[in-house]
């Protein structure tokens, strides 16, 4: 069983930092990409940023600049960074990944439980 597990959510306040962290556990061959989603109060779920397995890295407009998206691969965990928070930044951030379980082209999307994440003075 494949498991996403989030951490790192926090209130803090417009202009300040926050790290929050994903884990996946369990038992499976290799993971892909592996990405970050948010949804605010009353919005639908965004994507945010992605990095490969390779370590290439994309944002959405509105975080470009601001958020740092990273991967420990021998822990394999993924990181967001995220500077210069404003309070639209307030969302549960979800962890998203693309896993193989077994050494065949085939692979599975998983997800996090979710952490919140508040900006606000």
């Amino acid at each position: 069983q494949v498991q996403l597990v989030e951490s790192g959510g926090d209130l803090v306040q417009p202009g300040g930092s926050l790290r929050v962290s994903c884990a996946a556990s369990g038992s499976f061959f290799s993971i892909n990409d592996m990405a970050w989603y948010r949804q605010g109060p009353g919005k639908q779920r965004e994507w945010v940023a992605t990095i490969s397995s390779g370590g290439s890295t994309s944002y959405r407009g509105s975080v470009k600049g601001r958020f740092t998206i990273s991967r420990d691969n021998a822990k394999n965990t993924v990181y967001l960074q995220m500077n210069s928070l404003k309070p639209e930044d307030t969302a549960v951030y979800y962890c998203n990944a693309d896993i193989k379980l077994r050494d065949t082209r085939w692979s599975n999307s998983y997800w996090g439980q979710g952490t919140q994440v508040t900006v606000s003075s």
